[in-house]
């Protein structure tokens, strides 16, 4: 889904390198004809949902997941599957997700300064009760499986059900890769974490006979 916003170039070129026939399009009827969609982004919540409004692919993503299409949102992609950015002031997002985006916490677990933006190499970690959910988008990969983030805002969804595997920054569980139905997201880059984040695109071009929404 080309909106104006994300790092379509590098997308395109790992799916490529999966095997994947990608279109970049923002022609609605083009997206909903696609037997997999992926929603990039890069930037300002805010920012990007009016661009998604103004084009009117905000309707074309939420008619995506009613039919059950699988779809993928990366890094801010992922943050716009939810109800509510705190980014900059309240913003509404796609509500496929439910939940809030909120600044990832500058003091970790143990009450210490860290960092943010949260960059670089970090370990996924799998929730209680949540390896058999995990296979769906995350196939083969095993906890420790390293990935690359670049983000100053986290997704919370409100159901813990719909997290599907975390990762740790400052003894803080961040959600790392999220699901509902047929609507996946991944804060990390896949296109920049090497052969881990290739096994994870695969995966979500192998999937099918995924439910819709519920």
């Amino acid at each position: 889904m080309d909106y104006g916003v994300g790092n379509l170039l590098s997308v395109r070129r790992a799916l490529e390198q999966c095997g994947a026939t990608v279109a970049v399009t923002a022609d609605h009827e083009a997206l909903l004809a696609a037997p997999r969609v992926i929603l990039p982004g890069v930037g300002a919540f805010a920012n990007a949902m009016a661009e998604l409004r103004r084009q009117g692919l905000d309707t074309v993503a939420r008619e995506i997941a009613a039919r059950g299409v699988p779809l993928l949102g990366i890094c801010l992609g992922m943050q716009m599957l939810l109800d509510e950015s705190e980014e900059f002031g309240a913003t509404e997002g796609l509500g496929l997700i439910p939940g809030r985006v909120v600044p990832v916490p500058a003091l970790s677990a143990q009450g210490h300064p860290q960092k943010v933006p949260h960059i670089g190499w970090n370990g996924l970690v799998f929730p209680e009760g949540k390896k058999s959910k995990a296979t769906t988008l995350l196939g083969p990969l095993k906890p420790g499986a390293a990935v690359y983030f670049v983000h100053s805002f986290m997704a919370e969804p409100a159901d813990p059900a719909h997290r599907i595997a975390d990762c740790l920054y400052g003894g803080i569980p961040i959600s790392a890769v999220i699901g509902r139905g047929s609507v996946f997201g991944c804060q990390f880059h896949p296109e920049k974490s090497g052969a881990v984040g290739l096994t994870m695109l695969r995966a979500f071009l192998e999937c099918s006979e995924i439910p819709v929404l519920a």
